[in-house]
């Protein structure tokens, strides 16, 4: 795994902007996995204001979905999709046709699930996945315990992510569940970003890097990643170095 250390915050929205748009630029038809979350937000408005002066095209991409809470859709608020059409679909003109997420809202997760394998199955693999990290260590919502062989998967919520998950609500939410991509999907892909800001990921962080590859921890898996970058500030690394 290599690894990027940065000032701050926004040197590391930057650098993850500059990766995702010279990435686009060698292969315009990448298939493209980008996490929700506070973390990605400052790059995301770097890649709007890009794409505005011409610098990135993402109209040949397709964006398959990484997670979403159990019972929720795009026009629900705090969603994981919610987020994305906020501040990016809808923002770069994405159309419809190009973007491929988990209907959480489905009575029948597990068929949502065969059917996000079977699209990854057929027009893969992702070329790059966007990746923040939870405090526990979870990458999506493979919560920590995660089998490191698996694929998209309907999962339980650990406390940790019940109780961080709020701040992505306006009023206080029963977060249920989630379905999310798995760990064999993230090691798949060509090319993988992981994104992480604040002393609050600190520890976290150095276990991704330093610590044993355990699924108490599902982001050390990262380790055995071919192709992986940690952009980090040093808030975040500060426990690494």
């Amino acid at each position: 795994m290599n690894v990027e250390i940065k000032q701050n915050y926004e040197e590391v929205s930057q650098e993850t902007a500059q990766r995702i748009a010279a990435y686009v630029a060698a292969k315009p038809d990448s298939l493209l996995c980008l996490a929700a979350g506070n973390t990605p937000l400052g790059a995301y408005r770097i890649l709007r204001e890009m794409a505005q002066e011409k610098k990135v095209d993402f109209s040949r991409c397709t964006f398959v979905g990484l997670d979403e809470w159990a019972g929720m859709d795009r026009h629900s608020d705090g969603s994981a999709q919610e987020m994305m059409y906020r501040d990016f679909f809808d923002p770069l003109g994405i159309r419809p046709e190009q973007i491929v997420y988990f209907d959480a809202a489905s009575d029948d997760l597990e068929a949502e699930c065969r059917r996000i394998d079977a699209y990854i199955e057929a027009n893969g693999p992702i070329d790059l996945m966007l990746l923040g990290i939870g405090v526990n260590g979870h990458l999506g919502l493979n919560e920590p315990g995660v089998d490191f062989a698996s694929r998209s998967h309907v999962t339980a919520l650990s406390e940790t992510t019940v109780t961080v998950g709020q701040k992505y609500f306006k009023e206080s939410r029963e977060l249920t569940g989630g379905v999310t991509l798995g760990i064999a999907q993230v090691m798949e892909s060509r090319t993988v970003l992981l994104v992480a800001s604040g002393e609050n990921k600190a520890a976290a962080v150095r276990g991704m890097l330093h610590g044993e590859v355990t699924n108490a921890l599902p982001a050390s898996i990262l380790q055995r990643h071919a192709d992986c970058t940690a952009i980090v500030d040093k808030a975040a690394a500060g426990a690494a170095e």
